[in-house]
C-alpha cells in the first residue's frame, strides 16, 4: 500500500531574508518593524462621528508583515502592543495604556501581520494582483477585534460598533492595500534589478 503525501507549499522569502545576518538582524528588524508601526501611526485624522481615529498604522502593519514575514512582524505588533500597554505613546496620537476606544484595532495588528507575513512567504507580495487580495485579507482582520473591542469600550451595539469602526475606514483601507499591492512587488522588481 502506498500512501501519497501532499507536497509542502513553497516557501518564498520575504523582503527582510535579502538583508545578510542573523539573529542580531532579525532583532533590529523586529524593533525596526516596531518603530516603523508607532511612528506612522502617529499619522492620524480624528473623526467627528468616531472614537476611532483614521490612522496609517494599518498600512504599517501590512508593509511590515509582508517584509518581515509572520514570526518577526509578530514579535514587532507584540512589542509595540507591550511598549504600549507599559505606557510609551505608541498608539496613534501619541495614545498609551489599553483605555482606548481603537484599542481593539492594535491587537487586530498582530494576526493581521502574520497573515500577510504567512501569505508574503507563499509569494503573494510578488505581483499587484496577489498582493491587493492579501492586504484586503489582512486588513479585514484588523477590523474584527477592533470592532468587539469597540463594542465592549463603548456599550454599542453591532451596527453602530460597524458603522463607526469599519464603514468610514472602508475606502482609506482599501487604497492602503493598493498602496502596499503597488510599493511591495516594486521592490521585489528593485531586488531582483540589482
Amino acid at each position: 500500500m502506498t500512501v501519497a503525501v501532499a507536497p509542502s507549499p513553497v516557501r518564498h522569502r520575504v523582503l527582510a531574508d535579502a538583508i545578510p545576518g542573523s539573529r542580531v538582524r532579525d532583532g533590529l528588524l523586529v524593533v525596526t518593524g516596531t518603530a516603523l508601526i508607532a511612528g506612522i501611526g502617529q499619522l492620524s485624522v480624528p473623526l467627528p462621528f468616531t472614537p476611532v481615529p483614521l490612522t496609517l498604522g494599518t498600512f504599517a502593519v501590512l508593509l511590515v508583515g509582508a517584509a518581515l514575514g509572520p514570526v518577526r512582524a509578530a514579535l514587532s505588533v507584540l512589542l509595540l502592543l507591550a511598549l504600549g500597554v507599559a505606557g510609551a505613546p505608541v498608539f496613534a496620537d501619541g495614545g498609551s495604556g489599553w483605555a482606548l476606544a481603537s484599542f481593539g484595532y492594535a491587537l487586530g495588528y498582530l494576526p493581521a501581520a502574520m497573515l500577510l507575513g504567512h501569505l508574503a512567504r507563499r509569494g503573494a507580495d510578488r505581483s499587484v494582483w496577489r498582493t491587493a487580495p492579501a492586504a484586503l485579507a489582512a486588513t479585514a482582520v484588523v477590523y474584527v477585534p477592533g470592532v468587539l473591542w469597540l463594542m465592549g469600550f463603548t456599550g454599542v451595539g453591532p451596527a453602530q460598533a460597524v458603522a463607526m469602526g469599519v464603514v468610514p475606514f472602508l475606502v482609506g483601507d482599501t487604497i492602503k492595500a493598493v498602496g502596499a499591492a503597488l510599493l511591495l512587488p516594486g521592490t521585489w522588481r528593485m531586488l531582483r534589478r540589482q
